[in-house]
């Protein structure tokens, strides 16, 4: 190990205890980011300049429903994500350990799916602009990403390829899947994905909704996000260490990537389409 090499700090995973019941950061990383973009969706609602001849695609009341369909798609839509993404073999010989998230394992891209249905099934039921909707929520899941990216390097997971960077870091839990190579300094790419995926991707959506008139556009700014997401984590999956012994390891391509992929396609498309409905309404 590299005299260098920075240890990684002692943080506690739980934040708080109430008697028998732990709260951890990571719970309160998902709760921060929900309603973070409760918030915020609702401010977005207010500005009426931003919105097609000044309407909102519906009322600010209505966000909280909202927030209550988001919850459950991320949640069923992250674990279920996990374990058919990542760890499908294990949880098919362990289908009990399927609700068990609070032993970890959520996958955002299982998570991104589960907000789209989620989405649809609200917009279907409040009878709103499904677009704009997916525009409104896509301007607000960097914040999650943010505080998520963090919840992850405080739990000491989803580290990063060994380096020879002055900030390269020894994580502990590194051991339990490479004893052989351990201890190494490791890319901290959590953080690095922090800043990409979570405060750099929100600035830029930012910009485009509030000087670009993006959400004039419906389904301008989902293609954005999706673009920018998928970019991001393409990037960032060069220093964070792959999910060890997945079929979609091909090279130098990592399952993170290879889920990526579709997800720049599909915004593509999304901008693709709102430009062509802009230019027959025009």
């Amino acid at each position: 190990m590299t005299l260098l090499a920075i240890p990684f700090p002692d943080f506690n995973p739980i934040a708080l205890e109430i008697g028998p019941v732990a709260i951890k950061w990571y719970g309160l990383a998902y709760m921060a980011g929900l309603l973070l973009g409760w918030m915020y969706i609702r401010r977005l609602l207010t500005e009426q300049r931003l919105w097609p001849r000044g309407t909102p695609p519906f009322d600010a009341t209505r966000t909280d429903d909202l927030l209550l369909f988001m919850t459950i798609g991320v949640v069923l839509g992250g674990r279920l994500g996990f374990v058919l993404l990542y760890e499908a073999g294990h949880y098919l010989s362990n289908p009990s350990e399927i609700a068990m998230v609070w032993k970890g394992g959520m996958a955002f891209h299982g998570a991104l799916l589960g907000c789209g249905l989620a989405i649809w099934l609200f917009a279907r039921w409040t009878k709103v602009s499904t677009l704009s909707t997916m525009d409104l929520c896509a301007a607000t899941v960097p914040l999650g990403l943010l505080f998520g990216r963090v919840a992850n390097f405080i739990n000491g997971e989803l580290w990063g390829r060994p380096t020879e960077v002055p900030w390269g870091m020894v994580f502990p839990e590194a051991r339990l899947q490479y004893p052989q190579l351990e201890p190494l300094p490791r890319h901290p790419s959590q953080l690095y994905e922090a800043a990409l995926e979570g405060l750099v991707l929100f600035l830029v959506l930012r910009y485009m909704t509030h000087h670009r008139g993006s959400l004039q556009t419906p389904g301008l700014t989902t293609g954005l996000f999706l673009i920018g997401y998928g970019l991001a984590r393409t990037f960032c999956e060069m220093f964070r260490s792959p999910h060890a012994g997945h079929a979609l390891n091909i090279g130098p391509l990592t399952a993170g990537m290879m889920y990526s992929i579709p997800m720049i396609l599909l915004g593509m498309w999304f901008i693709w389409n709102s430009q062509k409905r802009a230019a027959k309404a025009a």
